[in-house]
């Protein structure tokens, strides 16, 4: 359950989704997560840390070998998500 409480927090999976693509600074992920305050990404950043998700590293930010299996676990979920949200568009 606390990996879930973690995950329902706003923009804690689209910051790790982000970071499927490689290393990104805090500009960077401010700017792709679009709306997200720089107080919410400094809390955000600060809890995926403290959860082992993600690390500090030269280029900003990275997933941690457990970041990296999580988003392989969310993946398929992102492919239902499409398909699933396809049916309201048309």
């Amino acid at each position: 359950m606390a990996l879930f409480d973690l995950l329902g927090r706003s923009w804690a999976m689209g910051i790790i989704w982000n970071l499927g693509s490689g290393p990104k600074t805090f500009r960077e992920l401010q700017t792709d997560c679009e709306s997200l305050s720089p107080t919410t990404l400094n809390t955000r950043l600060k809890e995926l840390r403290e959860s082992y998700m993600i690390q500090r590293c030269l280029d900003g930010y990275e997933l941690t070998s457990e970041g990296k299996q999580l988003l392989e676990l969310l993946k398929p979920l992102g492919s239902w998500s499409n398909q699933w949200s396809a049916k309201f568009t048309t």
